[in-house]
């Protein structure tokens, strides 16, 4: 299907219900690498309310209004003291609320093809928005497009502001808000004493930093899930374990045959665990559907939560980007040589390595060089891994049901960035948003390594 227009029925500016008595927040080492990349877009895809759409327009507003006061950094605005240091001023200036209309299209027009519509993108507000535009506009929109049969919330944040922990701390908040809950447990934290804060300045132009990646490359995107059975059997795989009948991972038989060493246990590293084995499927697969030579040198790029590595931990509703970016690198030969144990070993170390004092490395890196992070896939050979399929994307029940599928929108999409969502069925499942040149995703399709693993619903 071409790509659809979305019709504006109303934009209007949304205002906290009760004034923020919150100090002004600094950007952290986290934080201000984010200034040249575009607002994070999110969003979840809901069957029809059984009121009137009007009645939800008016519901969401009065919800947005009252999640704002536990979130005030939401509803203000970036300033840049006279001394370069960046500060989130929560003087209540508000957030975008936008109402669309699609009416044409149909959940199934959404969720029913091999790659993901273009006119998902037109669900979100502030497209092609680059976070630096903070200081001059909402650090927060929310659209509310009306499908035939459903509804779309989509949400566009400042990445700035917050990373996937905080915006899905604030969807929920928001759902559960719109469904009458008053009171509110997961309220974020907002502290600023940790390492994260620096005194070191990031430069930038006058006009603001750009973006690091061409929007325009021909690309394609699709959804591959993986159900907690496919799951099971990759992780086995990787760990050259057997399952037993119903799919579990027989303990029995494994204790046995390691006491009568009839078989051969990698010990070096822990178990693998399930998302590694299947970040090693994708490695494997990528690397193998690009057609590199084997000297070519791959790069696996994950994002990691850093509020449980530092210590002190942060809060784990610490609110701001508590996050670092782990470069993990192996040759294509080697990639392709070796077995899927071998590629998740090598991210499983280097994630377990990330521990307290690197990540106070990399803050001390940074210090030495402020600079904004290079997103994009610079030498066509680069997997970057966002998102968690930890997140709760499907705990967004506003009042009429959980969503029927999570989407996000055009920002910072190029060729090799992957996203992890939890699969709708939970339990383990797992959707991966995959972004590819149209040439390696067609060969990615006639993987037989990695699509025996892929599950058709």
């Amino acid at each position: 299907m071409t790509t659809a227009p979305v019709a504006l029925v109303s934009k209007c500016t949304i205002l906290p219900s009760e004034k923020s008595s919150l100090s002004d927040l600094k950007l952290s080492v986290s934080d201000l690498p984010m200034l040249s990349v575009r607002y994070i877009q999110k969003g979840c895809l809901f069957t029809r309310p059984p009121f009137p759409i009007p009645q939800l327009i008016s519901l969401l507003k009065l919800s947005l209004s009252q999640t704002l006061t536990h979130f005030p950094p939401l509803a203000g605005r970036f300033v840049t003291d006279s001394d370069g240091y960046v500060y989130i001023t929560c003087n209540d200036d508000g957030v975008d609320f936008v109402h669309a209309t699609a009416t044409h299209i149909f959940i199934r027009d959404v969720i029913g093809s091999i790659d993901v519509p273009d006119h998902v993108n037109e669900f979100f507000p502030l497209d092609r928005t680059v976070s630096y535009r903070g200081h001059f506009i909402p650090l927060l929109a929310v659209q509310v497009t009306e499908l035939a049969d459903g509804v779309f919330i989509g949400c566009a944040v400042n990445h700035s502001v917050t990373d996937g922990t905080s915006i899905w701390n604030f969807f929920n908040t928001f759902a559960e808000v719109s469904r009458g809950v008053k009171r509110i447990v997961r309220q974020p934290d907002f502290t600023r004493d940790s390492v994260l804060i620096s005194n070191s300045v990031l430069k930038l132009p006058a006009d603001g930093p750009e973006i690091t990646f061409s929007g325009d490359a021909r690309l394609r995107e699709r959804i591959f899930s993986f159900s907690r059975e496919s799951i099971q059997r990759l992780k086995a795989k990787t760990n050259n374990q057997k399952l037993s009948f119903d799919g579990e991972i027989n303990i029995v038989e494994l204790i046995a045959k390691q006491s009568n060493d009839q078989l051969k246990i990698k010990t070096e590293t822990a178990e693998i665990s399930s998302f590694q084995s299947l970040c090693a499927l994708l490695w494997r697969a990528v690397t193998r559907a690009r057609k590199f030579p084997a000297s070519k040198m791959t790069t696996f790029r994950m994002a990691v939560n850093c509020r449980h590595r530092l210590q002190p931990k942060l809060n784990p509703l610490y609110f701001g980007n508590a996050i670092q970016s782990i470069p993990i690198y192996a040759s294509a030969g080697e990639v392709l040589s070796n077995d899927l144990y071998w590629c998740a070993e090598q991210l499983t170390k280097n994630v377990n390595a990330h521990d307290d004092v690197m990540v106070r490395k990399f803050v001390e890196d940074w210090e030495k060089d402020p600079r904004c992070f290079p997103l994009g896939n610079f030498d066509g050979a680069m997997l970057t891994m966002g998102s968690s399929p930890r997140f709760p994307m499907y705990e967004n029940d506003f009042g009429w049901g959980r969503p029927v599928a999570v989407r996000s929108g055009r920002a910072n999409k190029f060729d090799g960035k992957i996203s992890a969502f939890p699969g709708r069925e939970g339990g383990g499942s797992v959707d991966l948003e995959v972004i590819l040149s149209p040439e390696t995703m067609d060969a990615l399709e006639s993987d037989p390594e990695f699509m025996q693993y892929v599950t058709v619903y």
